[in-house]
């Protein structure tokens, strides 16, 4: 079982080579897909192991580039940002043995310990739990069989990763992993985390009820 790793990058330099070598040591592939960066993210990654691949700029669209690059039986996406756990890989095809299973996500920890992180986790666990719904920072993978009947990375202007949960839910099983991955807080403390957390649930809601992606991703990137 073959795993390939994809990760957009825009201007991504400072997290980049942690991310990427947190992921190569388990990885067949490791393919970074960057929209343009001017900071030297491509060659710090390139440095660590990864395989560099252009693409104008998107998260949407980078993924849908790395995806349709990557020649292994499951893809993880993975933001730039965010570190794969020891033993990440082992633990994905423990739950792909099992033929119901066409994905799934890994728990989600900040790497900042203060008591309203905490909480965040301890939210993203709730939700998870309820509405088997994880959020693209908690590493999505997927058979790459059930990725191309599904056509591919939905191209949507925000929320990709909702659509491919839902997506991958009517096709079979999703497993969450009790490994986590870290995550960086950086963006939850720009906007102020409780903020960030109920402008998530917003968009979330918004996403729920079918309203036009665009319009959330204008409110949403305000």
């Amino acid at each position: 079982m073959r795993l390939s790793v994809v990760i957009p990058t825009l201007d991504e330099a400072e997290w980049i080579a942690a991310s990427v070598s947190s992921a190569v040591g388990g990885a067949d592939e490791v393919l970074v897909v960057d929209g343009g960066s001017r900071d030297g993210t491509p060659d710090r990654a390139e440095a660590v192991g990864a395989r560099i691949i252009s693409s104008t700029p998107g998260r949407a669209r980078q993924l849908g580039v790395g995806a349709e690059a990557a020649r292994g039986d499951v893809v993880l996406f993975l933001h730039a940002d965010t570190q794969l756990p020891d033993g990440w890989d082992a633990a994905v095809r423990r739950a792909l043995g099992d033929a119901d299973v066409v994905g799934g996500a890994f728990r989600l920890r900040f790497d900042e310990r203060s008591p309203v992180f905490r909480l965040l986790e301890w939210g993203t666990r709730l939700r998870v739990a309820l509405l088997r719904l994880p959020y693209g920072d908690q590493a999505l993978f997927v058979r790459r069989s059930v990725l191309d009947a599904i056509g591919g990375l939905p191209q949507v202007p925000i929320m990709e990763d909702l659509d491919l949960v839902a997506a991958l839910k009517r096709r079979g099983r999703l497993v969450l992993l009790a490994l986590p991955v870290t995550t960086s807080a950086r963006r939850y403390c720009e906007r102020g985390p409780l903020r960030t957390a109920v402008l998530n649930l917003l968009a979330a809601l918004a996403w729920a009820c079918g309203l036009e992606r665009a319009r959330i991703a204008a409110w949403y990137r305000r």
